[in-house]
């Protein structure tokens, strides 16, 4: 499919776009099922979120209108948006008024295994750290070259996704989800305040958690936390939720268990309307 730019089928952008230049922006990538985007509530409140704390004057409302019409004409597949500060001359400083760009691209829904979500991955122990700016902390931004390092540390099939910590050595998450562990029942996850992305499924997933009355604490998690947990989890907003079977840095083995089960079970509706 076409890709968009501010709305209009388009092929080329500004080489002086601040996204190219400095990663002056956000971005989305929306599951689409059926002409519909999922879980876009979600990825519009974390848009507007990035729009304020990067003091971007993008019109929400227009990029929700040009994402179900685009989601409409993608049918199935990936829509991804890219939202960036506008273009600019040369140097840091941003040019007051500056017109915010929209850029849609579309692909097709990833391949991923059957056995991912039914028997569970295995987890590869990045060595990059991510770096604290609570700034940042939580926001989708262009800024991905610490993911680009992490993921090329492992190559083929063994290892589905990798973990993350920080500079302290605390899990944060994935190479591009988010982590859960489950420990006596209870729901645990990272505090992103200052690191990491919070991910929409992420976020829908806590909020349907104290819907069921499932006990949930963020908070700063550490290599102990994994090595107690009773099930483990990734989640993100194409895929869904993954069990995690084992750990690189651990000889540690997990089943799926019955609260990895039922929340995949919702994520997997979530996605679906």
């Amino acid at each position: 499919m076409h890709s968009w730019i501010d709305g209009q089928p388009a092929t080329a952008l500004n080489l002086q776009n601040r996204g190219l230049a400095y990663g002056d922006g956000l971005f989305e990538t929306i599951a689409v099922r059926a002409g519909r985007p999922s879980l876009l509530a979600q990825h519009l409140d974390r848009l507007a979120l990035g729009c304020q704390r990067l003091a971007i004057e993008a019109d929400v409302s227009l990029v929700r209108n040009e994402i179900i019409a685009y989601a409409s004409q993608l049918g199935e597949g990936v829509a991804k948006l890219i939202l960036t500060r506008g273009d600019s001359q040369r140097g840091y400083a941003p040019v007051v008024g500056a017109a915010p760009r929209r850029i849609l691209q579309g692909s097709p829904l990833p391949a991923y295994p059957k056995e991912n979500a039914e028997l569970g991955v295995s987890l590869f122990d990045c060595q990059t750290r991510l770096a604290e700016q609570p700034l940042l902390a939580g926001l989708k931004h262009l800024n991905r070259l610490e993911q680009v390092l992490a993921r090329s540390e492992w190559q083929g099939g063994e290892y589905a996704e990798g973990l993350m910590r920080d500079m302290r050595g605390r899990l944060i998450e994935g190479v591009y989800s988010n982590l859960f562990l489950v420990r006596d029942g209870e729901l645990l996850t990272a505090d992103l305040s200052r690191c990491g992305v919070a991910g929409v499924m992420r976020a829908a997933l806590l909020e349907q958690a104290a819907t069921l009355g499932i006990a949930v604490r963020v908070r700063d998690l550490e290599l102990a936390d994994l090595e107690l947990a009773d099930e483990v989890f990734l989640c993100n907003s194409v895929y869904g939720v993954w069990p995690v079977r084992t750990f690189s840095a651990l000889k540690l083995d997990w089943p799926p268990g019955p609260l990895t089960r039922k929340l995949q079970a919702v994520a997997r509706t979530l996605l679906e309307t």
